[in-house]
Formats: structure tokens, C-alpha cells, sequence
């Protein structure tokens, strides 16, 4: 997929952070690009500040409602008639000893973190598998680190690295390629984080989107099906 201009990407949880930060760097690179959410408002309102309605496709979308993923899908085949990456990012966390965890925030993360990641590619991988595309989940560290009060989410991401290895084996006999990206700590919104200048030591959103890049542009022969990256020099003061 060396030749991206107008390739059509599917970002979840592209308003703000790390989806949004992705999108902001594939746009540029004169891709198309559909960003959901669970709130039209704030979905538009990005989609808004990204570009114009021609290269951004904002889309009301929860991922843990599979039909809220297909009507997506739907939506973005029937404004640009394809679809050739799909970056599952969208995704919460609670942290707390497990003892005091609710079943609601562990269900919550499930639904989430882990069953929409599934949800997106069981609405897309149709789309795919027309245009042998590139299916990207968005893990973390936890995802091989566990931590304390970090339980649930470390099920969660722990399961998506191990989901997203099984589905690349599934997936390439249909030319499809598929890795999971799985970053430290990044300057985003996640967990009500509002990044500032105590956040420049870590991984910047576009980095992320610079990464996303360079598996996009990586030669099809090659694929990074898992890839760790984390800040130069953490927590930098």
C-alpha cells in the first residue's frame, strides 16, 4: 500500500488523542479518512478542524454495538466506495485494586477495549478483503506489562495483542495485512488526561501517526505484526 493518496481509512475513537492525531497525519498524506465516536457533536466538530468533507467522514459510532460498526462500514462504502486500512483504537480504563473494581467498569473495559475491537473488524473485514487492506489495532504495553490496580485493563489489552496475532494468521491468506501497535505512555486524553507541557516527554499522538505511516509504506513482502514502542526517556524532568 506504497501509494496512499486517496487510500480510505477507518479510525475509532478518532475525535481526540491518539485516533485523532493519526488522522491529522494520514490526511495529510492525502488520504481519506472516517473518524467515529460515541457523539456525533464531537465527532463533526473534529472531522471539522481535519479537513474538508471530501477527505473526513465523521461517523456516530459505539464499538461495543456491532450494528453501530456495520452502519459505519456502510457509511464510509457508500460515500468513497472502499475501504483500505482500519485502525481499531477507540478504548477506556479504570484503575483500581481489583477487589474494589465494579463489574460495571470491568465490563465496560470488556466491551470496549476487547469486543470492539473485535466488533470493527467483523464489520469491515467484507470491505478488506476487497482491497487486501490493512486491519491495525491499537494494544499498549499493558498488553505484556501487567501492573497493580491494573487488572482489567491489562485482561483487556492483553487480549487484544493476543486476538490481533491470531487474526494476522487468519487474515494474510486473503492478502489482508495486520499488526497491533502497542505504545507507552503517550500525551493524549486517555483516562481524562488533558496533555500539556508536563506531557512532552512522552509519545506524542502523531508519532503514533508517523508509525501508522511507515507500516502503511513498508514494502507488502514485510510486516511488523506486533510493534512496542515506548518514550526515549521516560518521564523526563
Amino acid at each position: 500500500m506504497q501509494d496512499l493518496k486517496n487510500k480510505v481509512v477507518y479510525i475509532t475513537g478518532g475525535s481526540k488523542g491518539i485516533g485523532y492525531g493519526v488522522a491529522q497525519k494520514l490526511i495529510d498524506a492525502g488520504m481519506r479518512v472516517a473518524i467515529s465516536g460515541r457523539t456525533l457533536k464531537t465527532v463533526e466538530q473534529a472531522a471539522y478542524y481535519l479537513g474538508d468533507s471530501e477527505s473526513v467522514l465523521a461517523i456516530a459510532s459505539n464499538v461495543s454495538n456491532l450494528d453501530d460498526e456495520k452502519a459505519g462500514v456502510e457509511a464510509i462504502l457508500e460515500k468513497w466506495g472502499q475501504l483500505d486500512v482500519v485502525l481499531a483504537n477507540a478504548g477506556v480504563g479504570h484503575f483500581m485494586p481489583i477487589d474494589e473494581m465494579s463489574a460495571e467498569y470491568w465490563n465496560n473495559m470488556i466491551d470496549t477495549n476487547l469486543t470492539g475491537v473485535f466488533y470493527t473488524l467483523k464489520a469491515s473485514v467484507d470491505a478488506l478483503k476487497k482491497s487486501k487492506g490493512y486491519y491495525m489495532t491499537l494494544a499498549s504495553l499493558a498488553g505484556t506489562n501487567f501492573f497493580a490496580a491494573g487488572a482489567g485493563y491489562n485482561a483487556t489489552k492483553f487480549g487484544v495483542v493476543g486476538f490481533t496475532q491470531a487474526v494476522m494468521l487468519d487474515l494474510r491468506k486473503y492478502g489482508i495485512k495486520v499488526s497491533t501497535i502497542m505504545p507507552g505512555s503517550v500525551a493524549s486524553n486517555f483516562n481524562n488526561n488533558e496533555p500539556d507541557e508536563k506531557d512532552a516527554w512522552k509519545i506524542q499522538p502523531e508519532d503514533i501517526g508517523e508509525l501508522v505511516l511507515d507500516l502503511l509504506k513498508m514494502h507488502p513482502r514485510t510486516l511488523p505484526s506486533k510493534i512496542e514502542v515506548r518514550p526515549t526517556r521516560p518521564d523526563k524532568k
